[in-house]
């Protein structure tokens, strides 16, 4: 199976190759993709030199311009597709049907990825957007099971790719209301998840609280491990009961069900992290390398050494499983 990997810089990029990726995935330093931070992304020249030290080591680039476009202001997207195609990019990754069908028809040649951002998550819509703007390949939600996974796998020939590891954005891809909500700026629009601007911290008797926009939204002991500030990994109150509403904030590692994901006919596994370090990535993508080389071989997969580059060193198989309530 593939290895697909993040960049958020070309150090990334190049660390990622030399540990063993077979692609990496990155975006313009704009919001035309779904990781828009700064000191973050590539700009134009990055992109084309990122692309062909990639191509020179064996190794594929995937562009993602997984935001939806403001109306009126299409041209800043529809550019970033022309600049993927004019730097050699593999394929694009897109959600928006006007920017597949802008791809479909002014770059025939260059392949379409259907982003998790369009939250394709059955057999009928992914053979839809095959049919209609020649997808090739689709980033499966964060909300499927294995054998749903292999359910739909038996429907389609669309190549599918599954998350299994790094952040656990939860639940229903790409209606992140929530954080729209608290700051203003739209992770599915603009780019921008929890922006850092937004994100307060103060201390009181042992007790960390940690707001978004001026809510509320963590709050830990002195002995807790404190998680990244995302509203949809919040702890609410409701019912006279606190608890978080999906599934506690920790990481997704699904590394023990590779085995499970290439019976269930996933083409590749996906790597999420592109506001990691270069080291993070490398040592992610060596340690999924030897797991997918060992299945290939028939030996048994060696054992993680992962555990410590989770949010708050404790890790889910999250929905792949079922186990979150």
């Amino acid at each position: 199976m593939e290895i697909v990997c993040p960049a958020g810089t070309p150090a990334a990029l190049r660390a990622a190759v030399k540990a063993g990726a077979h692609t990496i995935y990155c975006g313009f330093a704009d919001e035309t993709n779904a990781r828009n931070f700064p000191g973050l992304n590539f700009d134009r020249s990055e992109m084309r030199d990122g692309v062909a030290f990639a191509h020179a080591h064996g190794a594929k680039v995937l562009v993602a311009i997984n935001t939806f476009p403001r109306a009126g202001d299409e041209v800043i997207w529809h550019r970033a597709i022309d600049d993927a195609a004019a730097s050699s990019a593999d394929a694009v990754i897109l959600a928006d049907l006007g920017l597949l069908n802008y791809a479909a028809q002014n770059h025939p040649d260059l392949r379409r990825h259907l982003s998790v951002q369009a939250a394709a998550a059955n057999a009928d819509v992914i053979n839809f957007y095959a049919e209609a703007f020649g997808v090739k390949r689709v980033v499966l939600p964060r909300v499927l099971s294995v054998p749903e996974i292999a359910a739909i796998n038996a429907e389609t020939e669309v190549e599918t790719e599954v998350f299994v590891f790094g952040g656990l954005c939860v639940m229903a891809e790409g209606r992140c209301s929530l954080s729209s909500y608290a700051t203003g700026l739209s992770p599915n629009m603009n780019g921008v998840c929890s922006p850092a601007s937004h994100v307060e911290y103060s201390e009181d008797q042992g007790v960390l609280d940690a707001r978004l926009g001026g809510y509320t939204i963590h709050r830990v002991g002195k002995d807790e491990s404190a998680p990244y500030p995302t509203l949809c990994k919040g702890c609410f109150n409701a019912g006279g009961k606190s608890g978080h509403l999906f599934e506690d904030p920790v990481s997704l590692n699904a590394e023990r069900l590779i085995p499970q994901l290439q019976k269930a006919g996933v083409t590749a596994l996906k790597i999420e992290g592109r506001q990691r370090s270069r080291s993070y990535v490398a040592q992610v993508v060596r340690n999924f390398r030897a797991a997918v080389d060992a299945l290939e071989a028939g030996h048994p997969l060696p054992e993680g050494m992962l555990a410590r580059l989770s949010e708050g060193q404790a890790m889910t198989t999250g929905a792949y499983k079922k186990t979150w309530r």
